[in-house]
């Protein structure tokens, strides 16, 4: 019979977030495939979470150790997959393994829980019926600039498409901050830092008042992004 495969979410920040569902999973599971295992040691050890077998699973082996994990899934084991925080597969490793264990017919569940993206369009003040999430940012700027070009279009041609929301890098903020002026204009600006943390910080409003800020104030912290026009 053949196992499980467990999404399973944890804390973006406040170790408080975690469901007594994640916790029971990752208690009752075989093996964890976690993105960065320094971190999960650490999530599993704070919860008295009995050890398990960690397999190490990010973007640079995710190919090599897919094979692994459908392996241990055939042989009936219950695999639960983690990013470092977070929902997996948002913006992390993970849907190829999902999507061969579909076409395996082996059985995926969701245990969901914190996504930085909602937690921060939640809290945004933007339109949240419907919204367009572009991950992280190219590295590139001509790159994030033909992106906004793109996005810019079709907010135009969805009227019922009102947010956007990516993540980016601290050190490339304010790069990016003056080519969402050039592309959308004086638009408005949410910058959610440090979501759920001790230093959490939600700046809100137009798109020069916000560069003014960081101009400043040097940013710092995992961000979130949104963009309303």
């Amino acid at each position: 019979m053949a196992g499980k495969l467990s999404i399973v979410a944890t804390p973006i920040g406040n170790l408080g977030d975690i469901t007594y569902r994640a916790i029971q999973t990752l208690t009752e599971c075989d093996v964890v495939l976690a993105e960065d295992t320094r971190t999960t040691v650490k999530l599993l050890a704070h919860y008295q979470i009995p050890h398990k077998e960690l397999v190490s699973f990010f973007e640079g082996n995710e190919e090599r150790k897919i094979n692994f994990a459908i392996t241990l899934l055939d042989e009936g084991k219950h695999v639960v997959l983690v990013s470092e925080s977070g929902t997996p597969l948002i913006s992390d490793p993970g849907y190829k393994l999902v999507r061969e264990a579909v076409n395996r017919g082996i059985t995926v569940e969701s245990v969901p829980g914190p996504t930085a993206l909602i937690s921060a369009l939640t809290v945004s003040g933007l339109p949240t019926n419907a919204f367009l999430f572009l991950g992280f940012l190219p590295k590139k700027e001509a790159h994030v600039k033909r992106l906004f070009l793109i996005t810019r279009d079709t907010l135009r041609d969805i009227e019922q498409l009102k947010t956007v929301i990516f993540y980016e890098s601290p050190f490339r903020l304010l790069k990016t901050l003056n080519l969402v002026e050039q592309v959308f204009g004086e638009a408005n600006i949410v910058v959610a830092r440090e979501l759920t943390k001790i230093h959490e910080e939600v700046r809100k409003g137009k798109v020069s008042e916000i560069i003014a800020h960081f101009e400043k104030v040097k940013p710092r912290g995992e961000l979130v992004g949104l963009i309303s026009v």
